[in-house]
């Protein structure tokens, strides 16, 4: 496994979109996707991809990094993602989604065949512009090689 990878962000608010510029910046290619495509669309400058769905955003993908409103948000774009992921891919799972939400992203992902890990971010705007936010990772020992550098890219520390 290289360590530059094909990384789809979904979510392009403030969180997401720096998320995405720092994944550019550590030379992954990026693919965007926001429901409000206009949101997406200056990333394009920073070298990324913009979708119009969340399957062509992920379509190809190593890795899906989530960063949407809440757990709910997460299991709907996810839901209309996921038939376009290969089995095996990595699905990092950053929205603060909230414990009772987890169990339902963790059964669509087993239900699709993709590694999940629920990776909140502590930080604000200004920790993720710079690539420092704390990254609280679970999940799978077996790929972690693989999410590693994701982390690396957005994150200070991982925990």
């Amino acid at each position: 496994m290289t360590d530059k990878l094909t990384v789809s962000v979904l979510g392009t608010g403030i969180m997401g979109a720096a998320m995405a510029r720092n994944l550019a910046r550590a030379g992954h290619t990026v693919r965007a996707w926001n429901r409000t495509r206009d949101k997406a669309e200056p990333l394009a400058d920073d070298g990324a991809w913009v979708a119009d769905t969340p399957a062509d955003a992920v379509r190809g993908a190593d890795v899906v990094l989530t960063m949407l409103y809440d757990g709910e948000a997460v299991l709907d774009v996810m839901r209309q993602a996921a038939p376009a992921l290969a089995e095996g891919t990595a699905w990092v799972q950053s929205t603060t989604a909230g414990v009772d939400a987890i169990s339902g992203l963790a059964t669509l992902a087993s239900e699709h065949g993709l590694v999940f890990y629920d990776a909140p971010v502590l930080g604000t705007r200004q920790p993720a512009e710079a690539g420092q936010l704390l990254v609280l990772a679970a999940g799978p020992q077996a790929g972690r090689d693989t999410v590693t550098p994701v982390f690396d890219a957005v994150g200070a520390r991982t925990v």
